[in-house]
């Protein structure tokens, strides 16, 4: 999982650093409300801890631009202030969770897996143009007709559609994939080939960011 850690203490940023990384956190510091907005926008992150006093940028303000720009990911806020109007100002500005300081990392991992567990797409049947993922039934179909998909097809495509319109690296994929062996000796690039192929005229298509991934989105009508 890829966190953003906005916290403008190094001491704290940097033991959080290491415990997060023991926890199988992939964690990228951002020591100034600046630098956090920046990274947010640009980069995508499963989830982040966003402290509300930061410098240049304050936390709340972040928070505001982040969620304004339509990004959905978790964020939980942790700081100082433990006032209410604090706890509810971080919430109705678009925070998930809300910890204060002190506190016990076990309690921060806890919130942090229950807020990635919540944020994981359901079982509903998920649209995009004429491609649908009905997840319960493990099924896809193009305008109402099936596509029939290896085990490895249908996690790619439940991938990059849970990530529509975002990047998708080949590390990404190849955790998805786990250990499935049912690869039958093809490459990433196979899959991606056949893939395309199967979603042809679904009015969606994978494109390939040279040198970062896949992501779907819409063609052109």
């Amino acid at each position: 999982m890829n966190l953003l850690l906005a916290e403008d203490d190094p001491l704290l940023a940097d033991a959080l650093q290491q415990q997060l990384l023991n926890a199988s956190f992939k964690v990228e510091w951002a020591e100034n409300g600046a630098v956090a907005e920046y990274l947010l926008l640009k980069d995508r992150f499963d989830i982040a801890i966003l402290d509300l006093g930061l410098p240049l940028v304050d936390g709340l303000t972040v928070l505001k631009r982040v969620r304004a720009a339509g990004r959905t990911l978790p964020i939980l806020v942790l700081t100082a202030l433990d006032a209410l109007e604090h706890r509810v100002a971080g919430l109705q500005a678009g925070a998930d969770d809300y910890l204060t300081k002190p506190f016990d990392f076990p309690e921060l991992e806890a919130r942090l897996h229950a807020l990635l567990r919540r944020g994981r797409p359901s079982s509903a049947a998920q649209q995009l143009r004429g491609l649908t993922l009905d997840r319960a039934a493990r099924r896809a179909s193009i305008a109402g007709e099936p596509v029939d998909l290896s085990p490895r097809e249908w996690t790619l495509l439940d991938l990059l559609l849970t990530e529509r319109d975002r990047v998708v690296t080949k590390a990404q994929i190849a955790e998805a994939w786990g250990s499935d062996d049912s690869s039958g000796g093809g490459s990433l690039e196979v899959y991606i080939h056949r893939l395309r192929k199967k979603l042809e005229g679904s009015g969606v298509a994978v494109r390939t960011v040279r040198g970062l991934g896949y992501l779907l989105e819409a063609t052109a009508s």
